[in-house]
């Protein structure tokens, strides 16, 4: 395969594009094609730039090297980025606090410094001993960029199990350590990816894990797990299977009840839906029974009394209940009502013994605490309206922990004694900006279909809606996810220099329980688009700004909602930046988990309509020749084993090809990073880019440049 790349001319271009861009056309380098061509149910759909799915081969990193130069070469002719860049990493220098959480005689809690690369795991005996380091992933790479997560402690905390990812990805090894000197006890690659640890005793622990390994290659599909016993001490291949060797599943995973009675086992083919089972390990060769085994709902057991099982589940219930059933009969025909289903979506935790029930009350928390027999005990008093995570724990806990957030509200750590209900503040970040500048609205507009939807609007306060506010619009739609108030720093820096930030919540979220969730999948997942112009039409007819200065952004079901928005209604922003996005509606299921996704797209493969729907939509194939798009910067990672870069890689050649107005179209690939970025200094860079990108193209100089001039 023979690339013409003309980097030389294309660089030319961009630096005169930087200072007249209004007169010059982008010339970027040339993508060869090739002659694929896919048949859906008789119809030809050609596939030009399929060798971009190789994302392993000289020839794609010569692409990419090719792209990475013309559009660094843009971004840093951008006078003020550098000031952007320095500002972001004065508002993310300060000290971030984690949640405490409690093994055995310590509290472990995360804190970054500041800048810090990764987030350090600190520990402290009891609950206001002196706090040391216990384990700093900053050490375990010379960038920065190799990451730890899945901590698993042993119930008495002597043991402590975590995963360990070169450059953020999803493809981990799981090392185990003692937690009184951190000696190591195994250092072993297990095929790990969206794999978890549970621990019985000390003796060893189950784990779940892909069955036939994972390829090098980042789009190698991932069949199906197998939930194993791994006996501490003896290698791999001697692990027990416990579950998946007869029922393969594509996700499986293991977890034990706390007094490591039960082992549960939850088994899904996709996002959505998953069987349920149980093992009562107290009796000798007991078997593995269902106590729900299909994937109408979901359900996942929060904790155990006796032999009583309580059970989170959405079964009949679109906005989640509690339901309890006694072990010895699990099967859902028993379930019994513990917490009934209310207008508001449902999740929980538990903790000193007791149930915290977290509603969305039109996205913002409210929490309630019941007792074990559903007797509600109070609702607890929160520091205001924003999102709250935690309020879990061991039973015998007498105190438990959780955070709360908003839009201006950094997160705040709250110790929450049970018995009395009241919160006291643990710890506090101290940011260099004043939240009382700033206000948050909550505005609900109507969609296409003559749907309510609601937006949160920040801003500073007092700011005139004359239609030239940059405005930052984010969305994603999609799994199930709620979209709620939360802080990011680096917002302030879009803020404070006149910008606002608008997050509308789309169908196809969590916000108003199931029934909004499947609102936005398959053969509806066009009302998630309607519902995104629709917010961008409202910010513009209500004056908050104009076509001229919206951005619009999301990232992987939030990329393809930029994609197919951009592909729909390219006249309704004058920025697109697309994060790591699922482009390619017709081979999404070919790599990695991209199966797991058919229970909120479909596939091509499942009829001829779901291939005709997914087709009109998908940003690689909806894009028009001779069509002025906005200046778009679409993002993504060279070690994104998640969503695979060829969707950006064939989304921005497409794109390039098809551009006909002077906007720019560029594709930036960051290096060792993967879904998102590795490091908080490869965030900042990515988030830096993103802002001056967005001003400049609107033609607007921000306040943090003028202070330079």
């Amino acid at each position: 395969m023979r690339h013409s790349i003309m980097l030389m001319a294309a660089l030319c271009c961009i630096m005169m594009a930087c200072t007249t861009k209004e007169e010059v056309k982008f010339v970027y380098p040339q993508t060869a094609k090739v002659d694929t061509v896919d048949t859906y149910f008789g119809v030809k759909v050609p596939d030009p730039y399929r060798w971009l799915e190789n994302d392993t081969s000289k020839e794609t990193a010569s692409w990419v090297k090719a792209q990475n130069d013309v559009t660094f070469a843009y971004l840093n002719s951008i006078t003020y980025r550098d000031a952007v860049k320095e500002r972001l990493q004065e508002l993310n220098d300060y000290e971030k606090l984690g949640t405490p959480f409690r093994h055995g005689e310590y509290y472990y809690f995360y804190k970054n410094s500041g800048l810090q690369n990764q987030y350090v795991l600190y520990r402290k005996k009891g609950s206001s001993g002196e706090a040391e380091i216990f384990l700093d992933p900053n050490t375990f790479s010379k960038d920065g960029t190799t990451t730890m997560r899945g901590l698993s402690f042993s119930k008495d905390g002597s043991l402590l199990a975590f995963q360990i990812a070169k450059g953020g990805a999803d493809r981990a090894e799981a090392v185990v350590i003692r937690t009184t000197d951190k000696s190591l006890v195994e250092d072993t690659v297990r095929n790990m990816k969206q794999s978890g640890i549970s621990w019985r005793g000390n003796d060893g622990y189950y784990i779940n894990r892909f069955a036939e390994g994972l390829s090098a290659s980042h789009g190698a599909k991932n069949d199906y797990q197998i939930l194993y016993y791994h006996k501490l001490g003896t290698p791999s291949s001697e692990d027990k299977i416990v579950f998946g060797e007869n029922i393969k599943r594509r996700f499986v995973s293991g977890y034990l009840s706390e007094d490591e009675r039960f082992l549960f086992v939850s088994a899904a083919e996709g996002t959505t839906g998953n069987e349920l089972y149980v093992q009562d390990l107290s009796k000798l060769n007991s078997k593995i029974i269902p106590i729900k085994a299909d994937f109408e709902s979901d359900q996942n057991v929060i904790e155990t009394d006796g032999s009583k099982i309580f059970i989170e589940t959405n079964f009949n219930a679109p906005n989640s209940k509690v339901v309890w059933v006694d072990a010895s009969t699990p099967s859902f025909e028993n379930w019994k009502d513990l917490i009934p289903e209310t207008e508001n979506s449902l999740s929980t935790s538990t903790g000193g013994g007791k149930i915290f029930a977290r509603y969305l009350v039109d996205v913002k928390t409210q929490v309630k605490q019941f007792d074990l027999n559903g007797k509600l005990e109070r609702e607890v008093e929160l520091p205001g309206i924003g999102t709250v995570a935690g309020f879990g724990g061991w039973k015998n806990d007498e105190d438990i922990y959780y955070t709360f957030t908003s839009f201006t509200y950094p997160p705040t750590s709250f110790k929450f004694n049970v018995a009395t209900g009241n919160s006291i503040q643990y710890e506090q970040p101290k940011i260099k900006f004043n939240p009382e500048d700033y206000e948050t609205k909550q505005v609900f507009y109507t969609s296409k279909d003559g749907t309510k939807i609601p937006m949160f609007i920040v801003a500073k306060k007092g700011i005139e809606l004359n239609g030239k506010n940059p405005t930052w619009l984010y969305a994603y739609g999609g799994f199930n996810i709620s979209l709620t108030p939360s802080f990011s720093a680096s917002r302030i820096v879009w803020l404070e220099n006149g910008g606002i930030f608008a997050q509308p919540n789309l169908r196809g979220g969590g916000e108003y329980g199931e029934e909004w969730h499947m609102a936005g999948t398959k053969m509806k997942k066009q009302n998630v688009f309607d519902d995104f112009i629709a917010a961008g039409e409202y910010l513009i007819s209500e004056k908050y700004t104009s076509s001229e200065y919206l951005a619009i952004n999301g990232g992987s079901n939030g990329g393809l909602l930029i994609g197919a928005t951009m592909a729909q209604r390219p006249d309704l922003a004058k920025v697109a930046v697309p994060q790591v996005g699922v482009m390619d509606m017709l081979r999404y299921n070919k790599f990695t988990i991209g199966a797991a996704w058919a229970s909120d797209y479909g596939t091509a493969e499942d009829s001829p309509e779901m291939f005709e729907y997914l087709k009109k939509y998908s940003p690689v194939h909806a894009l028009n020749p001779g069509t002025n798009y906005p200046a778009t910067l679409v993002t993504t990672a060279d070690h994104d084993d998640r969503v695979v870069p060829a969707h950006s890689f064939k989304f921005a050649a497409t794109l390039q090809e098809d551009q006909a107005g002077t906007n720019p179209v560029l594709i930036r690939i960051d290096v060792n990073s993967a879904h998102g970025s590795s490091n908080i200094s490869k965030a900042i860079d990515l988030i830096a880019d993103y802002y001056s990108f967005a001003w400049y193209n609107m033609g607007v100089t921000p306040t943090v440049a003028k202070k330079d001039m």
